[in-house]
């Protein structure tokens, strides 16, 4: 082959238990001519029992599947050194019962945490004194400014996690999905880095 194979590992791939891993699947490809679906078609790592959840695939196991195959295949790679193979194994279903205290839970705790919020900052005060301001009258439960602000809250809530149930109001991400999506690519280092020291360790 005179044409250089130019390929970028993926960041991340979910396969089933015992899946055969192609190098189509955790690369991207790009070559002239019908040699591309071969190459794509390589099979690189098959998932065993004991492998766990994460598998960690370095570019270099993808190198020396190439080379034996194709050993005079020029090669351009380019992006990141690993890819992260989540297994994706059955879940158990979740107990009802163990959901409906967590959802009990947060509900409670959630709804104290406002409370103690309102008292810290004495906002049955400032209700009052803002009654007393706008319509000239004292009132201890001035309820036209206690029931829209209530249900202001409540409106806020959706409007800042961006969802109402599992309908989503518009295309941006809601600030609980960034702090995710951060929290994923840490634990995705995590491993990553986890891998290499396990590899420093292997070798003499």
């Amino acid at each position: 082959m005179t044409e250089p194979l130019y390929l970028r590992l993926r960041k991340r791939l979910s396969v089933k238990p015992g899946a055969v891993i192609t190098i189509g699947d955790i690369c991207q490809l790009y070559i002239d001519g019908r040699q591309e679906k071969r190459i794509a078609s390589l099979p690189i790592y098959r998932v065993k029992p004991e492998d766990g959840d994460m598998i960690i695939i370095d570019i270099m196991q993808v190198i020396e599947k190439l080379r034996t195959v194709f050993p005079e295949l020029a090669l351009e790679i380019q992006g990141a050194a690993q890819i992260i193979v989540e297994v994706d194994r059955p879940r158990k279903t979740p107990n009802l019962f163990l959901v409906a205290c967590a959802w009990i839970v947060l509900f409670i705790g959630s709804g104290l945490a406002i409370m103690n919020f309102h008292t810290d900052v004495s906002m049955p005060e400032v209700h009052q004194r803002l009654y007393q301001l706008i319509t000239g009258e004292q009132n201890r439960q001035p309820l036209l400014l206690q029931v829209p602000y209530s249900l202001g809250i409540g409106l806020g809530m959706v409007l800042f996690f961006n969802h109402l149930f599992r309908k989503r109001i518009n295309e941006e991400p809601s600030p609980l999905e960034v702090e995710l999506f951060l929290y994923q690519q840490n634990l995705d280092q995590y491993y990553l880095h986890h891998e290499n020291k396990e590899n420093q360790k292997i070798k003499p």
